[in-house]
């Protein structure tokens, strides 16, 4: 568990990750690059004195090599930023993690491009129920893998499948800790939840097949099947009463699928 001191730089830093992701989100149109969208953010990072932390992340092949995640449609994390125009109809999930006062914010959103189709709507919004549930499960004296059930029988309820190959992590002063979160129900991960704990919950939901395929760059992740997927992220802590999210903006307004409450749930 973290101290009350490295939770409020937490706090602090949290919020620059998430008004930098609420300012990216404000940019995306069709005809925009993601390569794009990563200049800004490496600019924004350094603006508020803090480093983006995907840029040189030691990877399988290469260090990533970007400040930003980019996933477009059937990306279902860690996109590369490239030259590619988003087009109209595109939804693309943002990935901000910022490096400042000793500690990381790590959030992220699933944007429309342009008129999205009722299907990838519908997508989009259950992922983000997905990601509200499993806060609401995150309860001290609760098991882990209370919050993967409560994810897992929301989103296979709707007809979606959950991604295993990647996990909610711990954070703090490291980008990435031991402690794992599944977003589906693991009948093994039965540590308790405990006050003070602070790590990410960020369900990656797919319209298909749950399985993946990685691209020979390490990084790219792609649904199997090629359907789409959508993802959202907040770091929390474990509060007495529940989780609180620290990866909130400043303003909650600049983003329909931002309206997430910042007080424990």
């Amino acid at each position: 568990s973290k101290s009350p001191e490295i939770i409020e730089r937490m706090r602090r830093t949290g919020r620059e990750a998430a008004d930098t992701l609420a300012a990216l989100g404000q940019m995306i149109r069709p005809g925009i690059t993601t390569e794009e969208i990563d200049i800004a953010c490496h600019e924004m990072a350094i603006a508020r004195n803090s480093y983006p932390s995907p840029l040189e992340y030691p990877g399988m092949v290469d260090p990533f090599p970007k400040s930003v995640c980019a996933s477009v449609n059937e990306v279902i994390c860690h996109g590369i930023p490239d030259d590619r125009p988003l087009a109209d109809g595109d939804i693309i999930n943002l990935d901000v993690t910022l490096f400042k006062e000793g500690v990381h914010g790590d959030t992220n959103a699933t944007f429309f491009v342009g008129q999205v189709d009722e299907a990838s709507q519908r997508l989009v919004r259950v992922t983000r129920e997905c990601l509200e549930l499993g806060i609401e499960a995150a309860k001290p004296g609760r098991p882990l893998n209370e919050i993967g059930r409560a994810i897992q029988d929301h989103a296979e309820a709707a007809g979606f499948g959950v991604v295993r190959d990647f996990v909610g992590h711990g954070i703090g002063q490291q980008f990435h800790t031991d402690l794992q979160i599944c977003h589906y129900y693991h009948p093994r991960q039965t540590d308790i939840i405990e006050p003070g704990m602070t790590f990410t919950i960020e369900p990656m939901i797919t319209a298909g097949s749950w399985k993946i395929r990685m691209w020979d760059d390490g990084w790219t992740a792609v649904t199997a099947d090629g359907s789409r997927t959508a993802q959202f992220e907040h770091t929390l802590v474990i509060n007495d009463d529940g989780a609180e999210i620290l990866t909130t903006p400043s303003d909650t307004t600049t983003h329909p699928y931002w309206a997430l409450a910042s007080a424990p749930v």
